[in-house]
This record gives structure tokens, C-alpha cells and sequence, in this order.
């Protein structure tokens, strides 16, 4: 994973994961190796960012516990270079993180292509909590359909049922928080490709936090330190 780096796999992974879960800038981290007698530019530390967080996601969803079939879904507002864009999320009735996808639309599209995602990835829920939105509805509606026609089982398939409530929705927006209080010091984005690696980062650390990774089938193991998950992962 980290062949031909100059910099030991040590140093790559503390960076990673001091930046992706606490509210730290770049050039904190810069100033907090060179007090441990590193050298290292913050560009570069943002590029150990962008180029690790997605596989090491990659490998944690591998690892990732199933979740329930019961589903909250909202979306969320993140700055790309100054404008709008929309993180579609997805959480269980245990409040662990379905999925996720970032958007630079809020739409009939991007609304079907985030619930296929989570429909591929964790198959079909039993209901589908969400707020007012009639375009998620839509795109729920439209996603159960697709998904019951493909179907080849031939045993028959209950609707999703949806469920509309702001109220009830309360759940996942209490989650959307531990995110935006990570990103609200980055201060933006620059492109919507860092800021995708970047935010699945910060996601598969919430998720860790959320004890959703199954690392052994001791039981213990599910309250591994951020510091241990990430060696785990990137071994």
C-alpha cells in the first residue's frame, strides 16, 4: 500500500488519521512533525489524504457490519469552491452508517443514484425514513421498481415501505453532525474529487467510531482504537 514512499507507512498513517478525525488544519500538521523532527510539506500531507483515504474506505467497507433494515435518509450541505454541493446519507435504526454519496446536484438523478448504491451494497430495506422531500420519495419509488423487476428469485418482493416525517428524521440529522463539524474547519473544498476522498475518509472514521467495523469475531474487538483500525486495515 505504501511502496515507494519516501516516508515510513508510520508517518503517511498518523497524518491520514489525525487529519480525517480531528479538527486539525494541513499546516497544524505540518508544525506537529516538525516538532517530532519531521520534515513534511502540508501539500504533501493533503495528498497522502486524497490518495489513501478511498482505499483504505475501500478495504473498511470489506469489513463493515451489516446493518438493519429499517433506514433514515437525508442529505447535507458541503462547500466546493465556494458553492453548494449535497452529501447524500443513509443511516440504520441502530444509527449506523448505511451509505453515502456526494453530489454537486440536488436531484431526481442523484437522489436514485445514491439509493442504488445503497441498494447494491446492502440490499433491500424494510422502510425508508425521510422528511418532506418529494424527489426522495420519487427516487425510492423509482429504485424499489427497478430493483423488483430485476429480480430473478420469483418469490415475491414487499414495497419499501416510506415512511415521510421530519420529526422521525431527527435521527439522521443528529448524525450529519459529527461530519459537518469536521469539514466546518477545512473551510471548502477545491474540487469535488478531493472532496470526495476526503469526506469518505471522514465518513469510514465516524463509521469506526460508530463501531461498525468487524475486525475478528471476538467481540472485544469491536472497541479498537481509531489508531489500531487504521493498522488493521492498512496491514
Amino acid at each position: 500500500m505504501f511502496k515507494g514512499r519516501h516516508f515510513d507507512r508510520s508517518v503517511i498513517l498518523l497524518c491520514v488519521r489525525w487529519y480525517l478525525a480531528y479538527s486539525l488544519s494541513l499546516r497544524n500538521l505540518e508544525e506537529m512533525m516538525a516538532e517530532r523532527g519531521i520534515s513534511v510539506d502540508h501539500a504533501t500531507i493533503h495528498r497522502w489524504v486524497v490518495r489513501y483515504s478511498p482505499e483504505l474506505l475501500e478495504r473498511f467497507n470489506a469489513r463493515k457490519r451489516a446493518v438493519t433494515g429499517k433506514w433514515h435518509i437525508d442529505e447535507t450541505y458541503i462547500k466546493v469552491r465556494g458553492q453548494w454541493r449535497y452529501l447524500y446519507r443513509a443511516i440504520d435504526s441502530n444509527g449506523g452508517t448505511v451509505e453515502f454519496w456526494f453530489s454537486d446536484r440536488r436531484d431526481l438523478a442523484a437522489a436514485k443514484r445514491f439509493l442504488s448504491r445503497a441498494l447494491k451494497r446492502h440490499g433491500r430495506p424494510e422502510r425508508i425514513v425521510i422528511d418532506g422531500s418529494q424527489t426522495n420519495r420519487e427516487a425510492i419509488l423509482s429504485c424499489d421498481s427497478s430493483d423488483r423487476l430485476r429480480d430473478r428469485s420469483r418469490r415475491p418482493l414487499k414495497p419499501i415501505r416510506i415512511r415521510q416525517s421530519a420529526y422521525l428524521n431527527n435521527r439522521i440529522e443528529q448524525d450529519h453532525r459529527a461530519i459537518k463539524r469536521r469539514v466546518r474547519p477545512m473551510l471548502g473544498f477545491k474540487s469535488m474529487d478531493s472532496a470526495r476522498a476526503i469526506l469518505g475518509g471522514i465518513e469510514m472514521v465516524h463509521m469506526m467510531r460508530k463501531g461498525q467495523g468487524k475486525y475478528a469475531h471476538n467481540r472485544h474487538l469491536r472497541h479498537l482504537s481509531l489508531a489500531d483500525q487504521f493498522e488493521r486495515l492498512a496491514a
